[in-house]
């Protein structure tokens, strides 16, 4: 029909006309979708119009020292094989893997840490589960050495599986806790919990982290999240290896926010990658609620859309303190 208009139009009015009423026609849809709240191309849009958006909130980090790092081995373990999980740990450790844990246990026992005495000792997180798993196995780790423990649920136990969904027992709960009374001082995070899915003959889904938690001195319980980086990088998960910070402390930093969640950072992993949308400065922001790390300084306060994702942009967080673009070029004029 649009065709047919403008052909109308072709043959009666001057080439003039025409071209004109095309222009208003552009610049009357671009208006209208910008109006409802449409995503207009950048083209569209003038200078003043991208200043004018609302800034991104910034949510408040605040850094620590995680002593912990566990993963799964790249082979896929089954209840009755058994599993391989690499610790790697800051200061002697010790690692207790607990097979058919209650998950109403494992909640009671992780608010009594908030509520109660602090869960620091594996005799502790024993007492606040209340005994309520099938097998509890121990392993003493070394300091700033990775370490490979096998852990399976012993055959005469009878066990080869958990039921069907919805289950009432986690397959496996890790935990790791600083082993020496003195080194509990030095670190804000006291115990390291992660929940694992193990396959069985009632679920065969592949092995897998479910949940990470980490306890700290002062009764805080904090939900351990990865960081998604654009498609051609890895994924920055939680379960790494403690690497060299900016400080060189051969440490492993986190940023904790206030409500509770955490993320953690590799810095030697990302720092220097270029922004997906400006391609020129290095990454510096993480988008949430996606968690995607993907934009500078600069950039992150010109959409509204996650780059990645599409999805809305309710808040971000620094990855390193590092002057902000902008902050950089004042810098650099003031300089000259």
């Amino acid at each position: 029909m649009a065709a047919g208009f403008l052909v109308m139009l072709y043959e009666y009015s001057p080439l003039f006309y025409i071209t004109i009423i095309s222009v208003c026609f552009i610049i009357t849809v671009a208006v209208v979708l910008g109006w409802f709240g449409f995503d207009v191309p950048v083209i569209l849009r003038s200078s003043d119009d991208t200043e004018s958006l609302t800034p991104v909130p910034e949510r408040k980090m605040v850094l620590v020292t995680n002593p912990f790092a566990l993963e799964m081995s790249s082979t896929a373990g089954t209840v009755t094989e058994g599993l391989s999980l690499q610790a790697y740990c800051l200061e002697d450790c010790v690692l207790c893997c607990f097979w058919g844990c209650e998950v109403r246990a494992l909640q009671s026992a992780l608010q009594s840490h908030q509520h109660g005495p602090r869960l620091c000792t594996p005799e502790l997180f024993q007492d606040a589960l209340e005994f309520s798993y099938h097998l509890c196995q121990n392993f003493n780790l070394q300091r700033e050495k990775k370490e490979e423990c096998f852990t399976q649920m012993q055959p005469e136990l009878g066990v080869n599986d958990f039921g069907f969904l919805p289950r009432d027992r986690y397959p496996l709960v890790a935990v790791l806790m600083l082993t020496n009374t003195e080194t509990r001082d030095n670190y804000n995070i006291v115990a390291s919990v992660t929940v694992l899915h193990v396959p069985d003959d009632k679920y065969r889904i592949s092995a897998r982290i479910l949940f990470q938690y980490l306890l700290t001195t002062n009764g805080s319980l904090y939900d351990l999240k990865p960081l998604f980086m654009s498609a051609d990088n890895s994924n920055l998960s939680g379960t790494n290896e403690p690497s060299t910070t900016r400080e060189g402390s051969g440490l492993q930093n986190k940023d904790l926010d206030e409500n509770g969640e955490e993320s953690e950072k590799e810095w030697t992993d990302y720092l220097g990658r270029d922004c997906v949308v400006c391609q020129n400065a290095p990454i510096n922001r993480v988008l949430l609620p996606c968690r995607h790390a993907c934009v500078c300084d600069g950039c992150v306060y010109h959409f509204l859309h996650c780059p990645i994702c599409r999805a809305f942009v309710l808040e971000s967080f620094a990855l390193s303190n590092n002057p902000t673009h902008d902050e950089d070029k004042e810098e650099d004029l003031m300089e000259d």
